[in-house]
């Protein structure tokens, strides 16, 4: 989450450029979406609440958030899509929210760091992250934890090196990353455990 030296300066545990989009596909790429010419009226599924605006055809999905719908858990930093601050849930998959246009969400439904919070999917991260003591300012904390839920529902089996790769798109200035790795393991831990043969609540 020292990444004092910018995209290269990871080092190690969250080494490259190449983000959670390339380790996850391209999943953080903004979905292909026709967009609308007159910023005519478009309805987007918010938190699963439905919101209908009509949208300036040039503003991004993270700005209609935040200024349109007070959600600023979501934060802005390079406006690049770089690192991985405004990373948000469309359709089930992460996004730069800096990448992709409001009206480009017509239709879909778009998860933020409050609703995820709100629901409950996020508690065992946050708590995992709060005892690792992997976060300090927070400001990249809402990119990372979504970047975290998307690797853990991808990969339950990732390894500390699948980890550093997966985040590695969302930049720290703080921690090192080691003790946000530290988190990660320790949720996916969890859950093997939980999931293993014998486990509480589990038959053997």
């Amino acid at each position: 989450m020292s990444a004092a030296g910018g995209p290269g300066g990871a080092g190690g545990e969250a080494a490259g450029g190449g983000g959670s989009a390339g380790a996850a596909g391209g999943s953080a790429s903004a979905p292909d979406r026709h967009v609308e010419a007159a910023g005519g009226p478009v309805t987007i599924v918010v938190n699963g609440r439905p919101v209908t605006r009509r949208i300036e055809p040039r503003q991004h999905l993270v700005d209609f958030l935040r200024e349109e719908l007070d959600l600023t858990g979501s934060h802005v930093g390079c406006e690049h899509g770089v690192c991985g601050a405004c990373t948000l849930r469309v359709d089930g998959a992460i996004v730069r929210g800096c990448l992709m246009l409001a009206v480009q969400a017509d239709g879909r439904r778009v998860d933020t760091i409050e609703g995820l919070t709100d629901s409950g999917e996020l508690a065992e991260l946050q708590e995992a992250f709060y005892r690792r003591n992997a976060l300090q300012c927070g400001y990249c904390t809402p990119g990372m934890l979504l970047c975290a839920a998307d690797l853990i529902a991808r990969n339950p089996q990732a390894t500390r090196v699948q980890i550093r790769e997966h985040i590695s798109g969302n930049y720290c200035r703080c921690t090192g990353y080691q003790a946000i790795v530290d988190a990660i393991e320790t949720v996916l831990e969890s859950r093997r455990r939980g999931a293993a043969p014998g486990a509480a609540g589990t038959p053997s």
